[in-house]
């Protein structure tokens, strides 16, 4: 009998105003739904997509019950989208695993249609089980793109495949035994846009309690960014099968789950059994290739911030020395003017520039009764001068030049003639 103990938690992050991530964790049946199409759409979606999951599971608890419980979720979201207008265009990604019974035997049934991700943490190494349904994906699918490239693509957010969004959707399906000891991680693009995998395997290796994983990983991906809604569910094994390295522990299988007896769950109809390809558990080699991939990943991680580090830098230099250069322009000029009928030195600009005053640098003692009329205009305008010396020279010049044209009278008394008078009868030789 295989035991399951699940913790899970979900946060809004740090940019969003609501969260459109919703989480299912119940002793059988674990799920995240990542909502999409506006805030009430994005809501409405996961909402239903998780209640109609819940619904239809619980009626047919089965691997391929837990397939058409998606389809069904399929199909109540479109539905829904249909009929409001508000909610046209409205989906949600889906990501679900289900304890089921098959043939006698336990099985975790997991399916996934969007970008939302199942990871299976087995004996220290990590593995994504799910495959994201983005066109930025596609691209590394068809070696247009690495993964390291994908991880920062700016189509890594444009899903090719949702629940909602047509009447029909293709449901990725995985087989996988219950081995004890493992920890199944699911979660939204919130979670893993933040997170790399050593970060995840560093919580799922030291954090014992499902739900204090799962509230560390929340509080991880806020830390690191929070620019979306983060959802976790962490499903662990506590008692199951041992583990069996000649057996395939994953098996991925097409749209419809099929049991390996080859009857159906309601034992009407036969269907052939499907080719399942394996995923192999890698060997040596193969995960030291796949560590450095993820190393070269996280410098590519780090190369991204440290380009964002040198753009603040830049725009924080920019914007300092445009900071300087128009305090530099404003506080080097000076000119004369006019306050109240006294002549002042101002240090700034005339009128003053931008965020600028003109201030007051040197009060003259000079009036305007000091100067000549026909320079008051000009100060009541402003003469502007380059230094506060060059100012002062020019006040004491026009005063100066007041003084000059306006001299006060001499008080000495003005030059006269002199006029010799001959007294009477007085003249050359007279007696």
């Amino acid at each position: 009998m295989t035991v399951l103990r699940s913790g899970s938690a979900s946060d809004v992050g740090l940019v969003r105003s609501s969260n459109q991530d919703l989480a299912l964790a119940t002793s059988s049946l674990f799920a995240v739904a990542d909502g999409m199409g506006g805030h009430a759409g994005g809501e409405v979606a996961s909402r239903l997509a998780i209640e109609e999951l819940s619904a239809a599971f619980g009626r047919q608890p089965t691997g391929s019950g837990l397939a058409e419980a998606v389809t069904s979720a399929n199909a109540m979201v479109w539905a829904h989208s249909q009929e409001n207008a508000d909610l046209r265009g409205m989906g949600t990604t889906l990501t679900a695993v289900a304890l089921v019974d098959e043939g006698g035997r336990d099985v975790l049934a997991l399916v996934n249609v969007g970008d939302s991700r199942s990871y299976r943490y087995h004996d220290g190494e990590l593995t994504q089980i799910t495959n994201d349904h983005s066109l930025a994906e596609e691209m590394v699918l068809n070696g247009e793109l690495t993964p390291a490239e994908a991880a920062f693509h700016p189509h890594r957010h444009i899903l090719t495949r949702a629940l909602g969004v047509s009447p029909d959707v293709k449901v990725d399906v995985w087989r996988i035994r219950p081995i004890r000891g493992d920890r199944f991680l699911l979660c939204s693009d919130g979670l893993t846009n933040e997170l790399g995998n050593n970060q995840l395997i560093e919580v799922l290796s030291t954090v014992a309690d499902p739900q204090a994983a799962a509230d560390l990983f929340v509080r991880a991906a806020r830390t690191h960014g929070g620019s979306d809604n983060i959802t976790a569910v962490v499903v662990d094994v506590i008692v199951g099968e041992e583990d069996t390295r000649s057996i395939p522990a994953v098996m991925a299988v097409s749209p419809e789950f099929v049991d390996p007896t080859g009857v159906a769950p309601d034992g009407v109809a036969e269907l052939q059994p499907l080719a399942v390809p394996e995923i192999r558990i890698p060997n040596r080699r193969e995960r030291r290739k796949a560590k450095r991939r993820e190393r070269r990943r996280d410098r590519g991680r780090r190369l991204i911030t440290l380009r964002t580090m040198l753009f603040v830098i830049l725009f924080v230099a920019i914007v300092g020395a445009s900071y300087f250069s128009v305090r530099w322009y404003n506080t080097n000029s000076y000119f004369v003017g006019l306050n109240g009928n006294e002549l002042v030195i101002y240090q700034g600009r005339i009128g003053g520039f931008l965020w600028y005053h003109p201030v007051e640098a040197q009060r003259t003692g000079v009036t305007t009764a000091d100067v000549g009329p026909t320079y008051l205009p000009a100060l009541q305008s402003g003469v502007e001068e380059s230094t506060i010396g060059n100012a002062r020279t020019y006040v004491k010049n026009l005063v100066s030049d007041h003084m000059s044209t306006h001299s006060p009278p001499s008080m000495l008394p003005p030059a006269s003639s002199t006029t010799t008078t001959t007294a009477p009868g007085a003249g050359a030789g007279g007696t």
